[in-house]
């Protein structure tokens, strides 16, 4: 270091108390002032979200529709009234018995198969007293049958322990109304009259018990 510099008052050895002070207000001085009052950075976001809220409610207002699922378009008014609710009939219902449990061997079309099982449609066993077609799912059926113009000598097996009082009678009212069938339906009471009067029989029917029934 040259002889005409002069060391700061830092490198000075023993420097004194003043010369410190001196140096320290003149740091703090070379500080930025902080600015007084307060960002306006923070009010403009705020501004923004409350902006945003606001007209995010007047859009749902306008087309939420009520968030009802039915309504996809949103321009497109919300519907009023009552809602339609599918309804699913007997019918429908002992068509899903009938696939589950009888198709096999009386076939989708109700033809059943030519001199082993006999058909469904347009059958007078099928269309005739529920009380006899009742007795034929709840017991079985043993012997000889004569369906349109033909004989039949093939037993059915009881589905009274595998099938419910409901799922008998949706089955039978589906059969009965399917393939231009044309016979009322059967009720679950009905088959669980049959099934109180008869107790625990577990002996298949035969037609001339079944011809001795209701006509």
């Amino acid at each position: 270091m040259s002889s005409d510099q002069h060391p700061s008052p830092l490198e000075q050895s023993g420097a004194s108390d003043d010369s410190i002070q001196q140096v320290h207000d003149q740091l703090q001085r070379q500080k930025p002032e902080k600015a007084i009052g307060y960002s306006a950075f923070p009010l403009i976001l705020l501004g923004i979200m409350c902006t945003a809220v606001f007209f995010g409610a007047i859009y749902l207002a306008h087309y939420s529709a009520h968030f009802d699922p039915t309504v996809y378009n949103e321009h497109e008014k919300a519907r009023t009234g009552a809602a339609t609710v599918a309804v699913i009939t007997p019918a429908q219902l002992g068509k899903r018995v009938f696939n589950r449990t009888c198709i096999t061997c009386h076939q989708a079309t109700g033809q059943g198969v030519p001199g082993v099982y006999p058909p469904l449609a347009g059958s007078e066993w099928a269309q005739g007293p529920e009380e006899r077609v009742i007795h034929i799912v709840l017991y079985g059926l043993n012997g000889k049958i004569h369906v349109h113009d033909k004989d039949f000598d093939n037993s059915m097996a009881s589905l009274g322990t595998a099938l419910k009082d409901d799922e008998i009678a949706n089955a039978l009212t589906y059969v009965r109304s399917e393939w231009g069938n044309n016979a009322p339906p059967v009720s679950a009471e009905a088959v669980a009259k049959v099934r109180a009067a008869e107790g625990a029989r577990t002996k298949p029917c035969t037609v001339d018990e079944l011809m001795q029934m209701a006509k």
